[in-house]
C-alpha cells in the first residue's frame, strides 16, 4: 500500500485530523471533571469530534476522496480519542475497569489485526456497519458520563447494549479479517 502526500490534503482527512487535535483540549478538560461548565465545555468538544467524524465520511463518499490513507486516519482517530477519553474518564473513577478494559482490548486488537491484515492484502478493509455502531453507542455512554447522567434506564440502555457491541463488533471483524486473508490466498482479493 502506498500513500501519497496529496492523499492527506481534502477535506475529509482534514476533518479527520482535527478529530485527533481535539483530544488534546479533552484530555486537560477531564482534569475538571467535577465541574458542571468543564463537563458542559468536554461534552461540546466530544460533540463536535462527532460532527467531524460523520463529515468525513459524507465529504469523502460525495467528492470521491475515499483513499487508503482516509480509511486509515478516520477509523485511527475514532479510536485514539476514545481510547483518551475512556482512560481519563477510567482514571477519575467515572468508568469500571472492566469496561475500560474491553474497550481498549477491542481497539488495540481490531488495529493490530487490520495492521497484519494490511500487510498480507495490501489494502485496509475499511470500516464496516457494526464497528461504526458499537462507536456511536460507546460514545453515547461517554456523552452520558461526561454530563453525569448515569442513573436512569437510557443510560442503562446505551451501557449494556454497547457492552453486547463490543463484543459482536470484534467478531464480525475477526471474521471479516479471516475472510479477507483466505480470499487472498486463493487470488480472489
Amino acid at each position: 500500500m502506498i500513500i501519497k502526500l496529496k492523499e492527506l490534503i481534502n477535506t475529509s482527512n482534514l476533518l479527520s485530523l482535527s478529530r485527533l487535535l481535539l483530544v488534546i483540549p479533552l484530555w486537560v478538560l477531564m482534569d475538571y471533571y467535577t465541574s458542571p461548565t468543564y463537563r458542559y465545555i468536554s461534552f461540546s468538544l466530544c460533540v463536535v469530534a462527532a460532527i467531524t467524524d460523520i463529515l468525513d465520511g459524507y465529504f469523502a463518499r460525495k467528492f470521491n476522496q475515499v483513499t487508503e490513507l482516509g480509511k486509515l486516519i478516520d477509523p485511527l482517530a475514532d479510536k485514539l480519542a476514545i481510547a483518551a477519553i475512556i482512560l481519563r474518564l477510567y482514571w477519575i473513577g467515572a468508568l469500571p475497569t472492566y469496561y475500560f478494559l474491553m474497550i481498549i482490548l477491542r481497539d488495540v486488537l481490531i488495529f493490530f489485526g487490520g495492521i497484519i491484515v494490511t500487510a498480507k492484502i495490501g489494502k485496509i478493509l475499511p470500516s464496516n456497519y457494526i464497528g461504526k455502531v458499537t462507536v456511536i453507542n460507546i460514545g453515547l455512554v461517554i456523552l452520558f458520563t461526561i454530563l453525569g447522567f448515569i442513573d436512569n434506564i437510557i443510560f442503562y440502555i446505551l451501557y449494556y447494549s454497547s457492552i453486547l457491541l463490543i463484543i459482536v463488533s470484534f467478531v464480525v471483524y475477526l471474521f471479516r479479517a479471516i475472510e479477507a486473508y483466505r480470499k487472498k490466498d486463493y487470488g480472489t482479493i
